[in-house]
């Protein structure tokens, strides 16, 4: 049965848009799984740490040879990597903060993006799908006065397609301060609507991409 690899990044746990979000997508994708297996990962509970020197050092040192920083970085990294290997399809959660993606995720990218593994022409998590649910405080999207400040989206699409090959679709909740910040309080039915619209946007994305991957690849 196929696996889903979930991460959710959101330094909150109350009250997170992207966590929310997030779930309902799991849920409707085990629903369609029962007996499949999903791969959960908190970096917002449980950080991962940034790439080091000792873990790109290993990469390059032989196996016999790594001094004991190199042996624990680099079995961190192939750990992590194992997950996204094993993964039929993917999960992130990626709230912004500060017009980008929080540093936790970017840590985790960082430790699995490894050209002549996973990154780079012919990688070994090529074509496997990614579903990103993206929350932002205020309105980003194009044609927006702030269009050109949203570095979410945008990094999660290059960083997924153009280093590791993956095929990349978001759902995305918008003007999520709206309830608690009172200078966007007139957006507070905007942000309810796009809230409850990008829960509508996961259940249908996590049931189209269940159903795709239930079919035998001979059929496609």
């Amino acid at each position: 049965m196929p696996t889903l690899l979930h991460i959710d990044s959101s330094a909150v746990t109350e009250g997170s848009v992207s966590r929310e979000v997030a779930a309902t997508f799991s849920r409707e994708w085990q629903a369609a799984h029962p007996d499949g297996t999903v791969i959960y990962r908190d970096l917002g509970a449980s950080p991962v740490p940034h790439l080091s020197g000792a873990a790109i050092a290993g990469q390059f040192t032989p196996a016999e040879q790594h001094t004991e920083e190199q042996r624990a970085a680099v079995a961190q990294r192939l750990e992590l990597i194992a997950e996204l290997e094993q993964a039929d399809a993917v999960l992130i959660g990626a709230p912004m903060y500060n017009f980008t993606i929080p540093s936790t995720l970017k840590a985790w990218l960082d430790q699995v993006v490894l050209f002549g593994r996973t990154g780079g022409e012919g990688g070994s998590v090529a074509g496997k799908p990614v579903t990103a649910v993206v929350s932002r405080g205020g309105a980003y999207g194009p044609g927006t006065p702030r269009a050109e400040f949203e570095f979410v989206e945008s990094y999660l699409r290059k960083a997924f397609t153009g280093l590791l090959g993956m095929d990349v679709d978001f759902v995305v909740a918008e003007l999520t301060l709206a309830r608690v910040n009172p200078a966007l309080a007139q957006f507070i039915e905007q942000a309810d609507a796009s809230k409850a619209q990008a829960h509508q946007d996961a259940a249908a994305k996590a049931k189209a991409l269940a159903e795709r991957l239930a079919v035998p690849a001979e059929a496609v």
